[in-house]
């Protein structure tokens, strides 16, 4: 076994409670099954084990971590252990008193999530109505001094205002902007189909993109993401697992990702009975994929293992049923066929597309509705 690192980046999900419904949402499509939260103290506990066991970095994530009324409390504890602290917020709640007790709390800063340039857009990909709050609560980060974080989920149907999108990212001050196409897991994957965009508008994207680059130079940093189906060699899955990120879910659980969960005989222990120590270093979800000693071929032998570590073990159980085979983004992959499949699906114009399933949303009801299914 190679040399395991510490915990670097921690990413804190303290709540599934949402009130927006996207249908790209990352959280797990089950989220509703289990509404179980540590507590205030569970979670000071998590902090305090966290930066002992060397974690450095840390997310407060969700759900909409602003529901949780001792999200100050624990932005406090996080910036007195030292931890560079950021809020990952779709904005609903962040008012100018909240924001204020955040800045005096120490958060560090804050990733403000857009969905469109449009209202009608915006207000339709997460199924409530708040585009003018977004860019209310754009203002109040910018008046509290925050760096100016905003992310966009790209997909079939917003990629063709990247432009717009970009555009509107300088005008409200941003210092960087994550273009981040749609990977396809939880929520998204159960919407596929209508979210997968054509070859032609991913070239189209990443030219304006890169043409954006050259005309605003560094007056704002542009992070253009691919999305997986469309390369033929996959990621480096949350840069290897159990390397670099510590995901810890709502009831206490502890991840290498934040969809591992999904994953079948896999046992992942809760951070109310295990230290965060243990487990990043003895527990058996964390180390079974480390290292190569797992892989199956064409992953064993070939010479490009180190740079990909095999790619994504979720996105190989969700396409194969076998999380030790070759991600099937891998053109090496006998199971690529599947990628290649999925890549011409979306090829067809949504005019002439017949037997699409109505778009899904992000929901309590359709949570425990899909879960009965699976």
């Amino acid at each position: 076994m190679e040399h395991i690192g510490p915990p670097l980046w921690l990413l804190a999900e303290i709540t599934y409670r949402c009130p927006l419904h996207c249908v790209f949402c990352y959280n797990p499509v089950d989220f509703a099954v289990n509404d179980q939260e540590l507590s205030t103290e569970d979670w000071l506990k998590v902090l305090r084990e966290a930066r002992a066991a060397g974690s450095v970095q840390c997310g407060f994530s969700g759900g909409e971590p602003l529901l949780r009324d001792d999200l100050e409390i624990l932005v406090s504890e996080a910036h007195k252990l030292g931890f560079y602290t950021n809020l990952l917020t779709s904005g609903v709640g962040l008012t100018e008193e909240r924001a204020a007790r955040l800045k005096a709390a120490g958060l560090d800063h804050i990733q403000l999530s857009f969905q469109d340039t449009t209202r009608e857009l915006n207000d339709f990909l997460s199924h409530t109505k708040t585009f003018e709050l977004k860019q209310k609560v754009a203002k109040i980060i910018k008046d509290n001094g925050w760096p100016m974080v905003l992310n966009c989920v790209l997909h079939r149907l917003n990629i063709d205002h990247i432009d717009k999108l970009i555009e509107m990212a300088v005008a409200l001050g941003a210092e960087y902007l994550e273009l981040a196409n749609n990977q396809y897991y939880s929520w998204a994957k159960v919407n596929q189909d209508q979210l997968m965009p054509t070859r032609e508008q991913l070239v189209r994207a990443e030219r304006i993109t890169n043409e954006y680059r050259e005309k605003l130079g560094k007056a704002i940093r542009l992070f253009y993401v691919v999305p997986d189906y469309y390369e033929d060699r996959p990621k480096k899955c949350m840069n290897g697992w159990g390397n670099v990120f510590l995901t810890v879910t709502p009831d206490g659980t502890a991840l290498p990702c934040h969809t591992a969960k999904m994953l079948p005989g896999l046992s992942f222990p809760n951070v109310r009975d295990m230290g965060i120590k243990e487990i990043w270093y003895e527990s058996e979800g964390f180390n079974r994929y480390r290292g190569d000693g797992w892989m199956k071929e064409p992953c064993r032998t070939c010479p490009e293992k180190e740079k990909d570590h095999g790619g994504c073990r979720c996105q190989a159980y969700m396409l194969t049923g076998d999380a030790e085979a070759a991600d099937p983004v891998c053109s090496k992959s006998e199971h690529h066929h599947l990628v290649e499949e999925a890549v011409r699906k979306a090829q067809v114009p949504d005019a002439e597309r017949t037997g699409c399933q109505p778009m899904i949303f992000r929901d309590p009801k359709e949570s425990r509705r899909l879960s009965c299914k699976s």
